[in-house]
């Protein structure tokens, strides 16, 4: 079973990160939260409140096959200046790991350099962000082992692909179907 890392900071998008994995759990994906605050709960950009499962100080970083940043504001500039967290995102993209990233949180991928000649989007604004990248403006675009989406409106989309990726693309076409996605 696939094992999948969401970081979580205050000012994340709530629907960005939930609705990710929300359907990577329905997949049968272990995906455990990760708080990079001074708590496990962290309060979203719209005051939702949510607990994480851990303190980003009790990852095993070796066991992740993919790691996943929500956007939203400031929760984003949050997990860029999560030194650990970069520090991670660097080697795990060094080691051949999956990424993802949704609207504004693809700048923090971009600012790593990790998205250097690769296909990425971002929530318009950040394009400058994307060091390096070919933006594209694609709802979800996969470039080799990094994901990236352009905002909480293609959340959904971006879940169904992880799933293809760390699944199958039966099961994420089966995700489809049981949650009535465009009928």
């Amino acid at each position: 079973m696939s094992k999948v890392y969401a970081f979580l900071a205050d000012g994340f998008e709530e629907v960005e990160a939930l609705a990710v994995i929300d359907l990577l759990r329905r997949a049968k994906v272990d995906v455990t939260t990760y708080s990079i605050m001074n708590d496990l709960e962290v309060t979203g950009s719209h005051n939702i409140t949510v607990k994480a499962d851990q303190m980003i100080d009790q990852v095993d970083w070796d066991q992740a096959d993919l790691l996943f940043l929500p956007g939203g504001m400031p929760g984003t500039l949050h997990l860029g200046s999560c030194e650990q967290l970069t520090g991670q995102l660097k080697a795990a993209f060094k080691e051949g790991k999956r990424i993802a990233a949704i609207c504004a949180a693809p700048s923090v991928l971009g600012e790593l350099h990790i998205l250097e000649g690769k296909k990425a989007t971002c929530y318009p604004g950040f394009e400058e962000k994307l060091l390096g990248a070919e933006h594209v403006t694609d709802g979800v675009v996969t470039d080799g082992t990094v994901t990236t989406a352009r905002g909480m409106g293609f959340a959904v989309d971006l879940g169904l692909e992880l799933i293809r990726l760390l699944v199958s693309e039966q099961v994420s076409n089966e995700m489809k179907d049981s949650i009535q996605y465009n009928y």
